[in-house]
């Protein structure tokens, strides 16, 4: 199975970063380094990122882009919407993958258990190097006041791809 990894977003100063790993693997073999797996939803100024099975995420993704249309951009109950059909749709229910999704206020972890977690503090992160970067990104957001969102999570994702197999330093990001 193709699958792709690591996704952190944090929010610092009324930002928020996403960044992403470029690492792609199929089974044990690096099957592509360069991947993107941030898309911007310009028209609701809202961030999302996949973790998991590629083709499963890029279903999700484009759902989730659906669900948004149909809610007017409203990026909580869009959330809720995808994880109730996700749980319950026969098809949608095997799907091996995860999301974050942001805007400025609000990040969210959903998965496909139904889960719509919006994490105590300003990060979340998903995939094989998530709590890496998540670390990280917690201690920089933490003891680094002069860092920006985007810089914080830059780094962590620099610092989960020195420890993670499934993570690689080819950074992908945005800010909203």
């Amino acid at each position: 199975m193709i699958k792709a990894t690591t996704i952190i977003a944090v929010k610092k100063d009324g930002k928020v970063a996403m960044a992403g790993d470029g690492q792609v693997t199929f089974g044990d073999v690096v099957f592509k380094s360069n991947a993107r797996k941030i898309r911007k939803m310009e028209k609701y100024n809202i961030l999302a990122g996949f973790a998991g099975a590629a083709a499963d995420a890029f279903a999700l993704m484009d759902k989730f882009e659906a669900k948004l249309a149909e809610h007017e951009g409203n990026l909580k109950k869009s959330a809720v919407e995808l994880a109730k059909e996700w749980r319950t749709d026969k098809a949608l229910r095997v799907l091996d993958a995860m999301l974050i999704v942001a805007d400025k206020n609000t990040i969210l972890i959903l998965s496909g258990n139904g889960d719509v977690i919006e994490p105590d503090g300003d990060i979340a992160a998903i995939g094989s190097g998530g709590n890496y970067a998540y670390a990280a990104a917690k201690a920089l957001l933490n003891h680094g006041q002069d860092m920006t969102a985007d810089q914080i999570a830059i780094e962590a994702m620099e610092i989960a791809g020195d420890i993670c197999i499934y993570t690689n330093g080819n950074i992908t990001y945005d800010v909203i």
